[in-house]
């Protein structure tokens, strides 16, 4: 399969019509889309340790969650960080596709992964775009016992919990940064919302807004989507080879 192609094939998968209007996504780099894709790098950021590992494993493909190019870049100079990976790429004939907000929203994508992880059952969309998910534990239980439930699910080196003192039931997540949603996830009657980001003051406020926040890292609420682009994969071509990257160097000192 080329790289055309199973660009082709994904973004019937993960559709465009899904991403949030600022968003930048895509095929990022494509230095030769006539190229067949026989191994591939999966990972949640493409930087240069992963870039770097894609050229040491011969890979013809990164595929990442956050996008290789957000803004736009005014020179291909070797000036900047992202200016230097891009030369690297196009050196080594490596492409890159990155699905951001649309993999947040897409069925199966960023946030069902995160709700199948923390075991919430009948979950629905909740949101203007319909990218978080809130759903039901089987039973109720604390805060604090569900905080180290999220912990120990995704891996977390920490989580912060702000305790509203209410029994945990509805839960709502939305892996990265979710600190925009707290009224929204309340709003759709969680009595917990789980994000990878949250502000100080929406913790500090949340007993007396009486809803349950945990805060459990960007990386760690998203990492585990990067699994479920390895499957969908390996049922598309079951000969392409695939490895996960985990890029994660930021330390709990």
């Amino acid at each position: 399969m080329t790289i055309r192609k199973l660009y082709e094939i994904l973004n019937e998968n993960i559709p465009t019509a899904l991403s949030c209007e600022w968003d930048n996504d895509g095929l990022m780099c494509c230095p030769d889309g006539n190229r067949e894709v026989r191994r591939v790098l999966i990972t949640l950021d493409v930087t240069q340790d992963a870039v770097n590992a894609a050229i040491e494993r011969n890979c013809d493909l990164i595929l990442s969650h956050h996008p290789l190019i957000f803004k736009g870049i005014k020179a291909l100079d070797g000036e900047t960080p992202i200016s230097v990976k891009a030369i690297e790429l196009i050196t080594h004939g490596i492409a890159v596709m990155s699905f951001h907000t649309r993999l947040d929203a897409v069925c199966g994508g960023v946030n069902d992964v995160l709700a199948n992880a923390l075991g919430l059952c009948e979950v629905t969309p909740f949101g203007e775009e319909a990218i978080g998910r809130i759903g039901t534990l089987p039973a109720e239980t604390t805060a604090e016992e569900f905080a180290k439930n999220v912990k120990n699910a995704l891996n977390a080196p920490v989580v912060l919990l702000s305790d509203a003192g209410k029994p945990v039931h509805r839960v709502a997540v939305l892996g990265g940064n979710g600190g925009d949603d707290v009224a929204v996830a309340r709003a759709a009657g969680a009595d917990t919302y789980v994000s990878g980001e949250l502000k100080y003051h929406s913790l500090t406020d949340a007993p007396e807004e009486g809803m349950n926040l945990i805060s459990a890292g960007h990386f760690h609420t998203e990492f585990p989507v990067c699994q479920a682009l390895k499957k969908m994969l390996c049922e598309l071509d079951p000969a392409i080879e695939t490895e996960l990257y985990d890029n994660y160097k930021i330390k709990t000192i």
